[in-house]
């Protein structure tokens, strides 16, 4: 049944057009060339094929690299590989027993890693890989914005859709989650901070928010997600407060789901925690197993997962600059809200409200506004880095591209 499933999500992929199989006659595509470039606080790796082919990339820790999978791809004959130039401490390319070329830059540091394909000078086909460090990633980020024109409607050319993100406060309504020491409940914290957040990306060029719930009442986790997609959201984000025994335990901490379980044993109590608030509401979690074993039938779900994972990062890095956290590592458990397979999705305890100095923090207005900003500017960082094709944002991030390019190739 399993293998059945499987074939049918396959041919589904193949008929959307995701899975672009070549020929078997088709010629090897040739990488002839490998140039390393800086512009921008970026740098810029260019590799020069003989026709455009698939290619699949991802990022590694320990140390830092990027790596580049190239489908039917052969190294030309004396091809130099650059060296320690801008973020690349070395380049190394191999062969694959699938038939692609692998090109890996080792990093000096961690970089974010954006594809485009070019038309080369002399034919064939250019790929241009920017390897953006974390000072182009602040640079990007910066409150400083270019003044743009105020979009009018139905303007000739206006056609690319926001951003949107789904902004989950929290339990509500017969579900108070956690109390404070102080009485303090946490789905009015949630929902106070769910809104200064909807409210900030708002007010974003480009981004909307969604709330899946604007006052207090209860909804259970499963209709949060259907709230999600049926806004066709880019980003899910569940804001709630931790509680812990000790009652000195403080910081935030950003989580992802787990498909093999929790990250740890804390994370596991964690998740049941909050998985029971369904019980509350009157809904019975049982057969739910079978739910879960149906997402992880769809494919899109670890695609999901390793996006949502990208995101948390930039929302953990973001949060710590500003706001106490307790975990600077994304962590990972299975929570209900975060299992839908097609939207990327992060739950964000932004502090303990079980120690009674954190609780006071979470009551304050201002303190609210200041974790609501630190998490928006996580969101932004990561949009900023990996705008939704359509978008105003994605459009913009090609503008610099080009303009980058531009320059380098004069």
């Amino acid at each position: 049944m399993i293998k059945k499933a499987f074939y049918l999500a396959l041919m589904l992929l193949l008929g959307a057009g995701i899975v672009r199989p070549e020929p078997a006659a088709a010629a090897p595509v040739r990488l002839s060339k490998v140039l390393l470039l800086r512009a921008g606080g970026s740098t810029w790796a260019r590799l020069s094929l003989s026709r455009q082919t698939a290619a699949k990339y991802f990022t590694l820790e320990h140390p830092a690299r990027a790596v580049i999978d190239l489908e039917r791809t052969r190294l030309g004959r004396g091809v130099r590989l650059p060296q320690d130039w801008g973020l690349v401490r070395e380049t190394r390319v191999g062969r694959r027993s699938n038939g692609a070329l692998r090109v890996v830059f080792v990093l000096k540091s961690a970089a974010a890693l954006h594809l485009a394909w070019r038309r080369g000078a002399r034919g064939g086909q250019r790929l241009v890989i920017e390897l953006a460090g974390a000072a182009a990633r602040a640079a990007e980020t910066s409150p400083a914005r270019t003044p743009a024109p105020i979009p009018v409607a139905h303007a000739p050319g206006n056609t690319h859709r926001d951003i949107i993100v789904a902004v989950d406060p929290g339990h509500g309504g017969v579900d108070p989650g956690t109390i404070g020491p102080y009485g303090t409940q946490e789905k009015n914290v949630t929902l106070a901070i769910g809104r200064l957040l909807a409210r900030r990306i708002d007010l974003e060029r480009g981004m909307r928010a969604v709330l899946t719930r604007n006052r207090d009442v209860f909804v259970p986790l499963r209709e949060r997600m259907v709230i999600a997609r049926e806004a066709h959201a880019d980003l899910f984000v569940s804001v709630h407060c931790n509680a812990v025994s000790d009652r000195y335990v403080k910081g935030a901490q950003v989580y992802i789901l787990s498909l093999h379980g929790a990250s740890s044993e804390a994370a596991r109590i964690l998740a049941r925690q909050e998985n029971s608030a369904d019980l509350k509401g009157g809904i019975t979690l049982e057969g739910e197993s079978r739910t879960l074993a149906s997402v992880l039938l769809n494919l899109s779900q670890s695609a999901a997962i390793s996006e949502s994972m990208t995101a948390a990062r930039d929302v953990v890095r973001a949060m710590g600059r500003t706001v106490p956290i307790r975990s600077a590592r994304v962590q990972q458990a299975a929570f209900v809200v975060l299992k839908s397979p097609d939207i990327p999705s992060m739950l964000v305890e932004t502090d303990y409200l079980s120690d009674p100095v954190e609780e006071l923090k979470l009551r304050s207005p201002a303190y609210r506004r200041q974790m609501a900003d630190a998490i928006f500017r996580g969101i932004l960082a990561y949009f900023r880095a990996h705008p939704p094709a359509g978008t105003l944002f994605a459009e913009e991030r090609q503008a610099r591209m080009d303009r980058l390019l531009a320059r380098t190739s004069r």
